[in-house]
């Protein structure tokens, strides 16, 4: 794994252009990393890690790395003490923001749909 340009999107022996791209994305956590650099902004490592509950630094680091080398995420480096390295979205990861925003609007709809039936079977059992 290099830092020193982004890499191809993960190929299979398919022609599909989805398949590389949902590869990518169905991985562990990545969807969710990339929907908190997308709604909080740039992050330091810490951040992020409080901010993605559950995950280990070990996978954090494994996600961002590979979102990093297929251009979805930026690195940017500082050389502090102690050093700085803060994350945001690259181009490509800014490219999934509308379908980011729309998969928002469909949690937020089914949320909604499971209160409203929870609070109806309650209503219902009393």
């Amino acid at each position: 794994m290099t830092r020193t340009g982004p890499a191809k999107l993960v190929h299979s022996e398919t022609t599909c252009p989805m398949d590389g791209l949902l590869r990518l994305l169905m991985g562990p956590w990545t969807t969710y990393i990339l929907w908190v650099l997308r709604s909080e902004g740039p992050s330091r490592f810490g951040a992020l890690k409080r901010l993605v509950p559950g995950i280990s630094a070990k996978v954090l680091t494994e996600r961002l790395r590979l979102l990093e080398q297929s251009g979805l995420v930026h690195r940017a480096y500082e050389a502090t003490i102690p050093p700085q390295v803060t994350y945001s979205l690259a181009k490509r990861g800014d490219d999934l923001t509308p379908a980011l925003e729309h998969l928002m609007q469909i949690a937020l709809s089914w949320r909604a749909e499971d209160e409203a039936k929870m609070a109806s079977e309650i209503k219902a059992a009393e």
